[in-house]
């Protein structure tokens, strides 16, 4: 067993490395990229000395090394650098599309956790009955189905043919939350495969902690089976369920490029398309360092809330 400041303190230097690795890999992945900002600038005119003066003009020319240095000298003071194509530092673009991104994972959030360990536990409770078979094959099925096309299949039955919703975020901006109807689809087609990784996770855990020897010496106390359940087996059901939640919201905040791009949202995941489009390699890598940390914070949030939940599953790690 290891002390909580160790545990923690391990955690930390581990994310850190972690982090380390991902600005590494970025740079590395971003300048294998095929052409660059230059070729993407000179558009129509892709005359071979243009192209080399705006490399130049952007410092592009450089090794590699030395931009490296010159861009991980300034993440620190949480410079992320400035954009090759317009000039504007690159935290602007990330907070123009954090707001959306932001809005459409807390609200799937918000609906995730209850309606996920709901079902979970709803599904334990009736091991094997119909209520059981039901909620497994449904959540099965659905998780099945990829974003895409179950969004091609909400936006024609409840966009198009019936006329409830908009097909489109465009034309609304950022200020999603203004226009709340614009909203329904995307945290739907978002919400759909988290609930069923989510429920069929909580199930599992609860009928482990259900059959476990201190649920059997709680209920030979006399203990009331509904404190057994949710005050005993539950917390220590939900643990792994924690561990994927934060993956679950880590994978949110990654931009949702296929739900942003299908609804026209201008989130974190547009901002990356239009980056990657123009050769923009500061944005990406500077979006790509920022997921990076939060992935490392949410993990390291949940290893702490698991922890707390079920001490004794504390590790020996």
């Amino acid at each position: 067993m290891t002390g909580p400041r160790s545990w923690i303190a391990r955690r930390l230097l581990l994310g850190a490395a972690q982090t380390a690795a991902v600005v590494l890999l970025v740079f590395a992945l971003t300048e294998a990229l095929p052409g660059d900002a230059a070729v993407a600038l000179a558009g129509d005119q892709p005359d071979p000395a243009r192209i080399a003066a705006i490399r130049e003009a952007m410092d592009l020319d450089r090794p590699a090394h030395e931009r490296l240095l010159d861009w991980a000298a300034g993440l620190p003071h949480g410079d992320l650098g400035t954009s090759l194509v317009s000039g504007r530092p690159v935290s602007t673009y990330i907070t123009d599309g954090f707001g959306p991104t932001l809005l459409l994972a807390a609200l799937t959030v918000a609906l995730l956790v209850p309606v996920g360990v709901g079902l979970g536990v709803l599904a334990a409770r009736h091991e094997g009955k119909l209520v059981d078979k039901l909620v497994s094959s449904t959540t099965l099925g659905a998780y099945a189905v990829p974003e895409f096309a179950l969004g091609v299949l909400l936006i024609t039955v409840f966009a198009l043919r019936l006329g409830w919703l908009p097909p489109t975020a465009v034309g609304y901006g950022t200020d999603l939350l203004a226009h709340p109807a614009a909203l329904v689809l995307p945290v739907l087609i978002l919400l759909a495969r988290p609930v069923c990784s989510l429920s069929r996770l909580v199930r599992a855990g609860m009928i482990e902690a259900l059959a476990s020897p201190y649920a059997a010496q709680a209920r030979r106390y006399g203990i009331p089976g509904a404190r057994v359940r949710y005050g005993h087996a539950l917390p220590n059901a939900i643990t792994p369920a924690v561990q994927q939640l934060a993956r679950t919201v880590d994978w949110l905040l990654g931009g949702v490029i296929v739900v942003e791009a299908l609804f026209v949202i201008p989130g974190l995941g547009t901002v990356l398309l239009n980056a990657v489009a123009e050769r923009d390699v500061p944005v990406v890598q500077g979006l790509a360092v920022v997921l990076g940390v939060t992935t490392v914070v949410l993990n390291l949030g949940a290893d702490l809330v698991a922890r707390r939940l079920a001490p004794r599953s504390e590790v020996a790690a």
